[in-house]
């Protein structure tokens, strides 16, 4: 049924630009991991109504994610991004220049933790952040994230479910992804009962959150209980 309605809703959607639909099909010829459909209309209606001039994408890859959320900003909209993989950093490059033609995108090369931390200490502000990076450093990157984070702002994290894993109990997923399971759901219940968000899980794609950066006092939770 869940399919179903997924394929039908995919044929009421508009079209991307056709550079985005060739990026889309290449990446998926060469297993390069991209956001899902799903996903991507999801962040052109949430940029379309919160309009944010400052976007931060923590996960470039080639870049078509980046890409594609500058067609949905207006010409003042800026993106600052983010990537580690070398050979996803050249290809990236490649595509921005090809098709960022009024400069919009800033890639930042290095891993997460060095680069937020830096832009931190630049004072770098933002009104809507993506993340869509290596799913276990999510906590980790949390912090930071608040901090450049503008009052209303909103921040989208995908594949919260991580292939589904994250709704197994620990010992029904592979050792290897127990450390993964167990700080995705920690984060998950940090985003749902932090003082500063509001937030909803959707089961969209491989799940998303949504959150707000609001002032309303919840009541600080610092970590996930024992």
């Amino acid at each position: 049924m869940r399919d179903r309605a997924d394929i039908y809703f995919q044929t009421l959607m508009n079209e991307p630009a056709k550079y985005i639909s060739d990026l889309e099909k290449k990446a998926q010829q060469e297993e390069v991991p991209i956001i899902r459909r799903a996903t991507r209309d999801l962040l052109r209606y949430l940029l379309h109504v919160h309009k944010p001039e400052n976007v931060l994408e923590v996960g470039t890859a080639i870049g078509y994610s980046a890409l594609f959320m500058k067609e949905c900003l207006g010409e003042n909209g800026k993106i600052d991004t983010i990537e580690k993989v070398p050979a996803r950093i050249k290809e990236a490059k490649e595509n921005f220049r090809k098709f960022d033609t009024k400069d919009q995108i800033t890639l930042y090369e290095g891993d997460a933790t060095g680069v937020l931390k830096e832009l931190v200490s630049r004072d770098k502000r933002y009104d809507f952040i993506f993340m869509d990076a290596a799913k276990g450093q999510y906590m980790n990157f949390l912090p930071d994230i608040l901090t450049m984070m503008n009052p209303g702002a909103m921040l989208v994290s995908d594949n919260i479910l991580h292939n589904g894993d994250v709704l197994q109990s620990r010992y029904a997923v592979t050792r290897r992804d127990r450390t993964i399971h167990g700080r995705m759901r920690e984060y998950l219940y940090i985003l749902t009962h932090h003082d500063e968000l509001e937030t909803i899980c959707l089961s969209l794609g491989d799940g998303v959150t949504i959150s707000t950066k609001c002032s309303r006092n919840k009541g600080k939770v610092d970590k996930l209980d024992e």
